[in-house]
């Protein structure tokens, strides 16, 4: 700034001297003001280039700009303060970031985005170490699930076959003990014929023993006239061996008389002849009927003894009836529950088969989980 060049001592130079002096002073002051400017620009382009660590050192009597200064320093302090002391680290960390790499952390970081980017690194390597353990895990265990699985369906299987095996077996099983049934049945009712048969054959043996008796007791009474029928024909041989005597002794007058004396001693002999061979007979017929009574005994206490054995026999068939009612009832039963968990095999067959195509997912989304894992970089735990 040019002075005004009046060198007179009237109103016109004093007034320039004053005129003078005040340029100086604004002159002075205008320096001022391009320092700090100066200042000014020199941070502004620090804080452009991301250095948040300077301020405004320079000074003014202009208390607008000191103002702004003022203002200008406390935003530098606070963007410090909250940002970091330089946003260059944080830019190059956020570029790693932005590649998936989160080894590093921000060096030196004072701001609270800087700490704060850095503790989110390290929360992000933690969680990238344990997706990386729970992928391996879910690994381990969807494979170890999986084989699982397989043994479990290949179990399911052969008891699902081994099932069908025995629930036709069971069905056999089950013919075979209902056709057992019937005939048992059928066999009851052919020991109630034959009990009834046997009854009727003891009526008869009883009937027979009775007749026989009776014949018995007959034959006794022919046996007995037989006998008198003997004593009479042996008497009357002594009358005609005493008649031919005395016919003898009456001479020629006697003749006649020996001749009848004679027929009657024949008819007397064929008489005692006639009833010892009917005696025989009748001896003969007493011992064939005591032995056809013995056997009719035999026979009454053979029906008796059969009969006792048919009645346990049709006891024990009985017992056997109802034994087998009680077989057919539980293997039934059993057939049921064998039907009850073949459908249930085959139910966890089927589960087994779904649970298979779930770990068959569980290992692919393991597999995915450590593709994912391995595309960033991160610190090992």
């Amino acid at each position: 700034i040019k002075n005004i060049d009046i060198k007179t001592n009237d109103e016109f130079g004093n007034m320039a001297k004053v005129i003078n002096k005040e340029m100086q002073v604004i002159a002075s002051h205008l320096e001022e003001d391009k320092v700090l400017i100066d200042n000014v620009k020199d941070v502004v382009s620090q804080v452009n280039q991301g250095k948040l660590d300077v301020s405004v050192e320079k000074t003014t009597s202009n208390k607008s700009l000191n103002e702004l200064k003022y203002i200008l320093n406390d935003m530098i302090e606070t963007i410090n303060h909250n940002v970091n002391k330089d946003i260059n680290p944080i830019l190059a960390q956020l570029k790693e970031y932005s590649q998936l790499n989160f080894v590093n952390n921000i060096p030196d970081a004072n701001g609270n985005i800087a700490k704060g980017l850095n503790d989110l690194a390290n929360i992000i390597n933690e969680m990238l170490q344990e997706n990386k353990a729970n992928g391996m895990n879910l690994g381990e265990s969807s494979k170890i699930l999986l084989e699982n699985v397989d043994i479990l369906n290949k179990a399911s299987n052969e008891t699902a076959l081994s099932l069908e095996e025995t629930a036709a077996a069971l069905e056999e099983i089950t013919s075979t003990v209902v056709n057992n049934t019937e005939r048992i049945a059928t066999m009851s009712g052919h020991s109630d014929e034959l009990s009834h048969s046997i009854e009727e054959g003891q009526k008869l043996a009883t009937y027979t023993v009775e007749s026989m008796d009776s014949i018995n007791e007959q034959t006794q009474s022919i046996a007995d006239a037989i006998t008198i029928i003997d004593q009479i024909a042996f008497q009357t041989n002594i009358l005609s061996l005493n008649a031919a005597v005395e016919a003898a002794t009456a001479g020629e007058a006697g003749k006649g008389f020996a001749v009848v004396a004679q027929e009657v001693r024949n008819l007397a002999s064929r008489s005692a002849e006639a009833a010892k061979e009917i005696k025989e007979l009748v001896e003969n017929a007493t011992d064939k009927t005591n032995s056809g009574k013995k056997i009719a005994d035999d026979m009454i206490n053979g029906y008796v003894k059969l009969q006792e054995n048919i009645t346990k026999t049709t006891n024990l068939i009985a017992d056997i009836s109802s034994s087998s009612k009680e077989q057919r009832t539980g293997i039934e039963q059993i057939n049921d529950v064998v039907t009850r968990l073949d459908r249930q095999t085959q139910n966890n067959a089927s589960v087994a088969t779904q649970t298979h195509d779930i770990a068959i997912n569980t290992s692919n989304i393991a597999k995915r989980i450590l593709e994912t894992v391995n595309e960033k970089k991160f610190r090992d735990s």
